[in-house]
């Protein structure tokens, strides 16, 4: 008994979701290594020969840059994992397929984020 709606992504298509892919986890793995070398660099921000009350308010925003670094190298290296578990779902040909629903996630949807598991439909289910 065959609906006509298909359940899975042609190879060709699986392809092109997956250059998309390795692309976007190259550029994440770029930016991920501007958030480590700018965490690296913030302790030396050339303040030591100035006064101490600007120096004070050096140290706080230091704190914060680095405290916000972190979160932002945090969604970084999730996003890349993300990603690189899409790549497996290409491997496997479940790639696109809902976890919810099990009906194809819309092209347009995963040409914009090339991760996602769930389809607007599951998604909207879950607010």
């Amino acid at each position: 008994m065959k609906t006509g709606k298909k359940i899975a992504y042609t190879d060709k298509e699986l392809e092109r979701f997956k250059n998309i892919i390795i692309k976007k986890i190259d550029k994440a793995k770029q930016d991920l290594d501007l958030l480590k070398s700018a965490y690296m660099n913030d302790s030396d921000n050339g303040t030591d020969d100035t006064s101490p009350t600007f120096k004070a308010f050096e140290e706080g925003s230091e704190t914060m840059s680095k405290e916000a670094n972190t979160q932002l190298a945090l969604r970084q290296e999730k996003f890349i994992r993300d990603l690189k578990n899409a790549l497996i779902r290409i491997e496997n040909k479940t790639y696109g397929v809902c976890r919810i629903t099990g009906k194809l996630i819309k092209k347009n949807r995963l040409l914009v984020v090339p991760h996602a598991t769930l389809s607007i439909e599951a998604k909207n289910m879950q607010n």
